[in-house]
């Protein structure tokens, strides 16, 4: 942002300079050929009679008209939609978890997926009896570790805005918070209770 800011002083600058010496220059290259077609112009607008210019004036308005009314007219113009790609919910977490090395809401993000997915297998292994989902995530068996445990209820009942933004890039030191636990220990544990076996 500020190479920009310094390219754009400096050629305020450069033209500042060169405007005294160029004065002329500009004068007879640009100002008087410009003056004079606009003169031209105006002595061809004063000759012709009034009615010939109506006659243009509505001509114009008519293929105006007639081309916003008959789209389909238009030759050799085809019309270019954009469909928005779907993606599954396996895609949408494989490139929420990639975007999470960008910021503290797509960490978040994740961790309140993975959160969601806690909750529903307590419920599963509660055999649907009736859980609030503001309840903490514990249960019979529930044997998480701090890091984990913390990471899942941040995910489920926290918010993105707890945590500190990084508004100075990639090279700035941030403080260390619970989403930023590894994924992969998390997805380790809701796996093993889950009794998910991936090979």
């Amino acid at each position: 942002m500020w190479r920009r800011w310094f390219a754009v002083c400096g050629l305020i600058v450069v033209a500042a300079l060169l405007a005294f010496p160029l004065r002329e220059v500009v004068n007879q290259l640009i100002l008087v050929p410009i003056a004079y077609l606009l003169w031209l112009l105006k002595l061809v607008y004063l000759s012709l009679n009034q009615i010939v210019w109506w006659f243009v004036a509505v001509f114009v308005a008519l293929i105006i008209i007639g081309q916003s009314l008959m789209p389909e007219i238009k030759s050799g113009r085809t019309m270019i939609t954009f469909t928005r790609q779907v993606r599954g919910n396996v895609e949408s977490l494989a490139l929420t978890m990639r975007r999470s090395k960008t910021g503290i809401y797509f960490k978040w993000l994740v961790a309140n997926r993975l959160g969601k997915l806690a909750y529903q297998i307590l419920l599963q292994r509660e055999y649907g009896e009736p859980r609030s989902i503001f309840a903490p995530l514990t249960g019979e068996g529930w044997d998480a570790s701090p890091e984990v445990q913390e990471y899942l209820e941040k995910g489920l009942h926290g918010s993105f805005a707890e945590f500190p933004i990084n508004r100075w890039g990639r090279f700035a030191k941030t403080e260390k918070t619970p989403l930023d636990h590894e994924v992969a220990d998390a997805i380790a544990f809701l796996e093993a209770k889950a009794n998910v076996h991936v090979e």
